[in-house]
């Protein structure tokens, strides 16, 4: 099915506080509740989030990167690439994207409707949800870009990806009123004032908070 521009989910199968081993909505998908609050729908990758703290999206695969692409003609959607060192599990990219990163056909970005199990330096059959809109060949190089709502972790105090949700979060350090938050180095899954410029900013923090406590923080996540 190709890429559908649509708005907001309106009714959302799965209450806020539950999870589910059933998938009732695609990876990613937004909802607001009525008091304004914004979620998105996340796969877990693979242990048990923990309420309160910093989401990151799964770590970036660098044998999954700057790959050879092969001739591909346009209006084609699915190709075979070979990864590099490191296998992909079932499905791991699908709702993710192929980015196109040297042309030609550069700086196109092509949905992943889905794909099998791949063993290191083996064979991946791309299936597509858009046709390809440029055609490609050999010069050219792509990324595969897991959708950041699939694989969810806990952040870690060293980046793998970016941050991708919280709300009530977790503060290593104290935080000011208004001040901007970022993704602590320190504390596995909070955030510290960012007057610590080095990490990725996530909000702004809607009361002050005091260290190892938990406060409101206003996303810039969503």
């Amino acid at each position: 099915m190709s890429t559908q521009l649509s708005g907001g989910v309106q009714v959302a199968a799965q209450g806020i506080h539950t999870s589910s081993a059933d998938q009732y909505h695609q990876v990613g998908e937004l909802v607001h509740s009525s008091d304004g609050r914004a979620f998105r729908y996340a796969l877990a990758g693979g242990t048990s989030l923990v309420a309160g703290q910093l989401q990151q999206a799964a770590a970036e695969v660098t044998n999954h990167q700057n790959l050879t692409s092969p001739v591909v003609a346009v209006d084609a959607v699915t190709f075979d690439v070979t990864l590099g060192a490191t296998l992909a599990s079932v499905n791991q990219y699908a709702n993710g994207w192929v980015f196109i990163t040297v042309t030609p056909g550069v700086g196109r970005a092509y949905r992943i409707s889905g794909h099998a199990a791949v063993a290191a330096s083996g064979t991946m059959t791309v299936n597509l949800s858009d046709p390809i809109a440029v055609a490609l060949t050999a010069t050219s190089r792509l990324d595969l870009v897991r959708n950041p709502y699939a694989g969810v972790i806990v952040n870690p105090t060293t980046r793998t990806s970016g941050p991708c949700g919280v709300a009530n979060v977790l503060s290593d350090g104290a935080t000011a009123v208004g001040n901007f938050v970022s993704a602590s180095g320190g504390v596995a899954g909070s955030v510290i004032d960012a007057t610590h410029v080095a990490e990725p900013t996530v909000g702004n923090a809607m009361t002050g908070i005091a260290d190892t406590e938990y406060g409101a923080v206003k996303l810039h996540l969503v």
